[in-house]
């Protein structure tokens, strides 16, 4: 199943969806037919600048959503939290699509609404995901900040194309979680997920209001599929360190370019982005997959065991060992 949109601000997901599926929604309620599968959508509007809808659901085939661009420059920011077990295929510019999940660093997305793209939500998986939708006013009115870094003025800015990453936290993931067990027969329910979506919209702009103030480069749609599909070479062995130059090459870019676009979307260096993929995969292997600090070190390219424990307790505190009986 594909569906089709426009990401403009008078844009209503819910009501063309529901057109395209054939169902209804009453009180900003969609239940998925079960000729389809079975959950919700639930949108809840916070005015006309600021929305969020709720996507729970499991389905008996694939739905493809693609996002077109807007044509209107950035006049709606996008904030999409990833909170999946199984991983959401992503896609820029109609390419290469790339998983992302609420175990990745990178399954908080904030864009602008004039890139293009393309979420593949797979059947028979449990589908957790949440997208809020707010004005550049309407956020910059609710952050409040007098001197806001370079990020925060490019996303709260007008005309400005943008893309950044950012890891879901223990915090966010209860949020998310809060919010979707909401009562909504509450007369309050509104109110109260009001104040928990700000809680997650101050969580996320906290952490990019602490990257440094490096000049801000445009990113179009093309750009952001290359970064996806550098990131995805990246992660996808990460047994063998990342090497700048081929990454460069295969994007057609140059390496200052790269790195700089790099950096400015994901908050990190390629190293460094390479190096926390790997300590995570290791606490995942550690504490789900049972394995053994060996089988995991080796896996992970470490030939030096010693210096992988090292590695690992300055991530998290403890040494492998230790942290696959915590």
């Amino acid at each position: 199943m594909i569906f089709s949109f426009t990401a403009t601000p008078d844009f209503d997901f819910m009501t063309y969806f529901a057109r395209h599926i054939q169902a209804t929604v009453q009180n900003g309620l969609l239940i998925i037919p079960d000729n389809l599968g079975q959950g919700s959508i639930r949108k809840l509007a916070f005015g006309a600048d600021f929305k969020i809808t709720i996507h729970q659901y499991l389905l008996k085939e694939d739905l493809v959503i693609h996002r077109n661009t807007s044509g209107q420059g950035n006049d709606l920011i996008t904030v999409f939290f990833y909170n999946n077990e199984q991983a959401l295929e992503i896609a820029y510019n109609e390419d290469t699509q790339v998983l992302f999940s609420q175990r990745d660093e990178s399954a908080i997305q904030v864009t602008s609404n004039d890139l293009s793209s393309t979420i593949r939500f797979p059947a028979h998986q449990q589908i957790h995901y949440v997208v809020v939708a707010i004005t550049p006013p309407r956020l910059h009115g609710l952050l409040a900040v007098s001197e806001p870094n370079p990020v925060l003025q490019t996303i709260t800015g007008s005309s400005n194309s943008f893309l950044f990453f950012e890891r879901m936290t223990a915090e966010t993931k209860l949020l998310l979680k809060t919010m979707a067990a909401v009562d909504m027969e509450d007369h309050l329910s509104n109110f109260y997920v009001q104040i928990k979506a700000q809680e997650l919209l101050y969580q996320v702009f906290h952490t990019l209001s602490l990257r440094e103030n490096a000049t801000y480069q445009t990113i179009n749609s093309v750009d952001a599929e290359r970064l996806l599909q550098i990131r995805y070479e990246i992660i996808n062995d990460l047994s063998v360190p990342p090497v700048i130059r081929d990454l460069a090459q295969g994007a057609a870019m140059s390496e200052t370019k790269l790195k700089q676009l790099f950096k400015q979307t994901f908050g990190t260096t390629i190293y460094n982005y390479y190096q926390q993929a790997r300590m995570e995969e290791a606490a995942f292997l550690l504490k789900q997959g049972r394995h053994s600090v060996g089988e995991v070190g080796y896996r992970l390219g470490f030939s030096n065991l010693s210096h992988f424990s090292r590695l690992f307790e300055k991530h998290y505190g403890l040494n492998p060992k230790r942290y696959s009986y915590s």
